[in-house]
């Protein structure tokens, strides 16, 4: 039976971040209520030139360069993300460019809240098991930046990264499940971005409430799809939705309670099946597209050798809302290639940035589409936003 699934995964993050031990002293609150009540340590902090295309193409560059995969093979490429440069141009065509995909590929960009990545990749699965890809593989990308009102109940909720995953028919980190899977959604109001504005609004009380519902309704669907396709295997791990780390406490508690497990019992099975992948996002913050997959990230750069062989459950959320569960098995020999990635070498060469620096980097939010030409910095082989030329955004390295 042909497998299809993650081949290889590549992560990029802002070159500076945010200790939010700092950001709680400076708020005037004590640095427990962000560290251990939200399960955070660092927040990244975005570069008016580390944009959402910029960081898009820096991931994508770095999982061709760690694994060696040729761009040319490339015959579907997605994007994921709600923090879109343009209304009409998506993060796609440019990333078709910056990173030498084929002509011959179809590339597109995809938004739903935080679920857009997902769709993107259960849409590449199901376009390699149909037989439309013809020997080729796929590129998904997730990409966002998260951003809220200085001093608000938000703002240590921030991050900024992109993941970018190939999807191929012989997987090497992840074989998923082909057609199996359960899907909810609902019309609420629980997170948006007006498009007269850079930051997200939210009602947080009632987002909780919308995630546990859409976990609840996408967990049971795919409970029952698996019964229904004589589907058994316990999950050795599940990964949930991240956008801070106590949501997928609260998570893993109501999905292992739907499983008849009591209150403590859930709680119990936290530490073995769930606390490895919440690493990452401890470093990065919210990635809102990308969250699910930097946790994917991180559960494999530190389990991936001991978990050969075992069924990982998937939880994907995007306000608005849509969810879905779904699951995949680690495929023999994802130890050595989640080792080759070192997927955590992009959170090694960061720097720590005062609030003061935070503050002064989210002065420039309301001009940052509008630079003018070479104000912008750069690592050596990385894209960055130079600025706009007329009405032209220009990427260059």
């Amino acid at each position: 039976m042909t497998q299809i699934g993650i081949d290889a995964i590549g992560i990029s993050v802002p070159h500076a971040y945010l200790d939010l031990a700092d950001l709680a002293q400076a708020r005037g609150v004590p640095p427990s209520k962000y560290v251990e009540g939200l399960g955070v340590r660092r927040m990244a902090i975005a570069a008016p030139w580390e944009d959402a295309v910029a960081l898009a193409a820096n991931a994508s560059r770095r999982l061709f360069a760690t694994t060696g995969a040729d761009p040319g093979q490339i015959g579907l490429c997605v994007v994921g993300t709600e923090t879109a440069v343009d209304h009409s141009k998506p993060i796609a065509a440019w990333l078709h460019r910056l990173v030498g995909l084929p002509q011959r590929a179809r590339s597109y960009e995809a938004k739903h809240a935080c679920f857009g990545g997902t769709a993107g990749l259960l849409t590449a699965v199901d376009w390699i098991a149909s037989g439309s890809a013809r020997g080729r593989t796929a590129l998904v990308v997730c990409t966002d930046i998260a951003r809220y009102p200085l001093g608000s109940a938000g703002e240590p909720t921030q991050g900024a990264g992109a993941v970018a995953l190939l999807v191929s028919a012989r997987p090497r980190l992840l074989a998923l499940e082909p057609g199996l899977s359960g899907s909810y959604t609902a019309e609420v109001n629980d997170f948006w971005r007006p498009l007269h504005r850079k930051d997200a609004v939210v009602d947080g009380h009632h987002s909780v409430a919308c995630y546990l519902d859409a976990l609840g309704g996408a967990y049971m669907a795919w409970k029952d799809a698996c019964a229904a396709s004589d589907v058994h295997g316990d999950l050795g791990r599940r990964i949930y939705h991240v956008p801070y780390g106590k949501m997928a406490r609260k998570a893993h508690r109501h999905s292992r309670m739907l499983d008849g497990l009591a209150e403590t019992e859930a709680d119990a099975t936290f530490s073995r099946e769930v606390a490895t992948s919440l690493a990452f996002p401890a470093e990065v913050g919210n990635v809102y597209t990308g969250s699910l997959y930097l946790a994917l990230a991180s559960l494999l750069h530190h389990e991936a050798a001991t978990l050969e062989g075992q069924r990982i459950g998937l939880f994907s959320y995007g306000s608005g809302c849509v969810a879905e569960y779904f699951a995949g098995r680690v495929v023999s020999g994802a130890g050595s290639v989640a080792a080759q990635l070192g997927l955590d070498a992009p959170l090694a060469s960061r720097r720590r940035c005062t609030v003061s620096e935070y503050e002064s980097i989210r002065a420039l939010d309301a001009d940052a589409d509008s630079r003018p030409l070479g104000q912008h910095e750069a690592r050596d082989g990385e894209v960055a936003f130079a600025g706009v030329d007329g009405e032209r955004r220009i990427y260059v390295g």
